[in-house]
């Protein structure tokens, strides 16, 4: 479904991602894993056509790289930014309502589907978004996302400073986004959520992929985990 080949990225003469290489499947949860500065989020705003970047990022057989964010998200590739980017002064049903894809027929989910996934989101429906703890911050983002009926969506950090609780609750969600058939591309830090949902694991150090494999392999593959994601 994504095809990411000989991907480079910069910030200004800053050259960050060297080559990167991976796909992601129809229906899978992938986890691209790394310490802080290692180019994970980089490679998710290469992607998304935030950043200057170099090689080939192929959609369904399309090259979209060089395309504006907004013309990639039309083509179906959702994204949840670290910072979530919410509109403080909007309710959570109107921040729902802005990610409607207008016009779109049939759309596989419903503003019931998302205070289904989250009832926190239904009581608070009425609230301005910018009084909303952290935790229902991400989950108005991420279903504000699903609103624009993508087919893969990359997940930038969504656990970063949650409780332990809001945390389950987001792995969840991403476990239902694959029920659907939906495609997950998961930036995670913590290496306990990945290795519980993801399908396969890419690690990367120093803006390039040092590994690929299963959960799986990863947990008795201790030199990688030492070298490239433990403090």
């Amino acid at each position: 479904m994504l095809h990411v080949q000989g991907l480079h990225a910069f910030y200004g003469k800053s050259h960050v991602l060297h080559g990167v290489d991976f796909q992601v499947g129809d229906g899978e949860i992938l986890a691209l894993l790394g310490r802080n500065g290692s180019g994970r989020s980089t490679t998710a705003k290469a992607i998304m056509g935030l950043v200057d970047a170099r090689g080939s990022v192929q959609w369904k057989g399309r090259e979209v790289l060089g395309k504006k964010p907004y013309q990639i998200a039309q083509l179906g590739m959702g994204y949840v930014p670290e910072n979530r980017d919410i509109f403080p002064r909007l309710t959570v049903h109107q921040n729902l309502m802005l990610g409607e894809k207008s016009g779109h027929k049939n759309p596989r989910w419903t503003f019931e589907d998302m205070y289904t996934l989250f009832p926190r989101l239904r009581e608070r429906a009425d609230v301005e978004a910018g009084v909303l703890s952290g935790g229902e911050q991400q989950m108005l983002t991420l279903c504000r996302t699903l609103m624009g009926d993508p087919d893969l969506v990359i997940i930038d950090e969504p656990t970063e400073g949650l409780a332990p609780k809001i945390v389950e609750l987001v792995a969840g969600f991403l476990q239902a986004l694959r029920a659907r058939g939906l495609s997950v591309l998961l930036i995670e830090q913590k290496l306990t959520i990945a290795m519980q949902i993801s399908d396969r694991c890419l690690v990367m150090g120093h803006g390039s992929v040092v590994f690929e494999g299963t959960p799986a392999a990863l947990q008795a593959n201790a030199a990688v985990r030492k070298e490239w994601l433990e403090v």
